[in-house]
């Protein structure tokens, strides 16, 4: 058998495949690390705003701002003048806590850090 009676073959297979190449993968979105405010039961919240009945704007004492998402809405969130934080024996909280809006838990489905102040109400604007 004549080397050019393997080589023709072997040509046209590697014709025949698809080219390989190096691909730099792409970069995967990081995923968000559960937000945390400690000292709770120290101070450790400034301020809080709500936001209809499902989200909670709470300012830390450093003045970072974090956005609480209840899992079940508050209805009555919107028309109180005080809230609770339930956060365990720990005193941080996070993604575990609840918020108490006139005697009743809600709790939180995620806690996460936002960039500057939230946006205010319609009625606080004007």
């Amino acid at each position: 058998m004549k080397l050019s009676s393997l080589v023709l073959p072997l040509a046209a297979l590697a014709l025949a495949a698809p080219a390989v190449h190096a691909e730099t993968p792409s970069p995967q979105p990081e995923a968000k690390q559960d937000a945390r405010i400690p000292f709770v039961n120290h101070g450790g919240i400034r301020d809080w705003r709500s936001d209809d009945k499902d989200v909670v704007y709470i300012q830390a004492s450093n003045r970072d701002w974090y956005k609480a998402t209840l899992v079940t809405p508050a209805y009555d969130l919107p028309f109180v003048q005080a809230i609770g934080f339930d956060t365990g024996p720990i005193g941080t909280l996070d993604k575990f806590s609840s918020i108490v809006v006139r005697g009743q838990r809600y709790p939180i489905a995620s806690l996460e850090k936002i960039d500057g102040e939230p946006p205010k109400r319609d009625k606080e604007a004007g």
